[in-house]
């Protein structure tokens, strides 16, 4: 793919109006303040999974309208003391698949909680276990315009509050230091991640690469691929729910969210990326913190790569921002 986005000079001062809500905050403290009244205990169950490095639980926490979601919690073997946690969030369509597949953090030396995907899991990688029991209005296959006719019955708030409620989760484990505690994610999980961190004040961290959810309405006017292409195809049916849509959508832009987060950011980004275009990637990164320059943040910017992002050599800098700010 050749470069198709706003210049990089640009791009780095990109500060788009996005249109915000006036209710934003209210209703994610309202949606977060229900969430957390289901009570209902975190399990970690221990599981053989043949590694002798790491020992890892299968995980049940409380989500959206106390919705059991699982996940994956490893840590390095034989360390006592509690750990740096970082929670991370999955790419669209994956499940939290075989514990092990994502060995990095816990190799590093941290506690890891890995959230498996409402609904999710059917796509790509080995699966999932979490449904999703909230029905919605007709969509198209996929899961960005499940309940799209209002941020109350959105898929995404749905989702949201599960990442939420891990971070609450991972907090409760055995062997956590609750006061340091990262979120991370590729795509969809970035987009999660941004969320996170625009919900959950004192997160110590955040790696979000690739992020999906941010500027939508830019993104669904620029590309015409997966996710948003889904968008794009509600709305070649229900003439006329534009505006309606894109209201539900401002709920969950990562972009306003950014503009929450206090927490040290991480962001990476492809300049050749059309599933989630650059400049999208820029105007949460730009918005992070309301330009707080107190709050640290870096993006690291591939000019040849697309939706693979820096792929493992962007994960050696996630690990060196994370050794800085964990």
């Amino acid at each position: 793919m050749a470069l198709f986005d706003l210049p990089l000079a640009e791009l780095r001062t990109y500060r788009p109006d996005v249109p915000e809500p006036d209710d934003l905050d209210a209703f994610w403290s309202a949606t977060l303040a229900e969430a957390r009244t289901h009570d209902t205990p975190v399990t970690a169950t221990r599981v053989d999974t043949g590694l002798t490095l790491v020992d890892t639980w299968d995980v049940t926490f409380p989500g959206f309208g106390g919705h059991p979601v699982r996940a994956w919690y490893t840590r390095p073997a034989g360390v006592d003391g509690d750990l740096p946690a970082v929670v991370e969030f999955l790419g669209y369509g994956r499940g939290r698949g075989e514990p092990i597949e994502r060995l990095i953090w816990a190799n590093a030396g941290y506690a890891h909680l890995l959230m498996d995907t409402r609904g999710q899991g059917s796509q790509h990688g080995n699966g999932g276990d979490t449904p999703d029991p909230v029905g919605s209005d007709p969509a198209v296959p996929g899961f960005v315009t499940r309940g799209i006719r209002s941020p109350d019955t959105a898929y995404y708030r749905r989702l949201y509050t599960d990442a939420v409620r891990a971070v609450d989760a991972v907090r409760t484990l055995p062997g956590v230091d609750a006061s340091r505690v990262a979120a991370l994610g590729n795509s969809q999980g970035g987009g999660i991640a941004i969320a996170v961190a625009g919900l959950v004040p004192d997160l110590a961290a955040v790696a979000a690469s690739a992020p999906f959810l941010c500027h939508v309405r830019r993104a669904v006017g620029l590309v015409d691929t997966e996710p948003y292409a889904e968008i794009v195809r509600y709305l070649a049916v229900h003439r006329g729910a534009e505006d309606t849509v894109f209201r539900t959508l401002s709920y969950l832009d990562g972009v306003h969210l950014a503009r929450r987060a206090r927490a040290a950011a991480l962001f990476g980004t492809g300049l050749r990326d059309t599933v989630c275009p650059p400049s999208t990637a820029f105007a949460a990164f730009n918005a992070w913190a309301d330009g707080d320059p107190s709050v640290p943040r870096d993006i690291a910017v591939y000019p040849f790569n697309h939706h693979e992002n820096g792929d493992a050599v962007h994960h050696r800098r996630i690990l060196t921002w994370f050794a800085t700010h964990l």
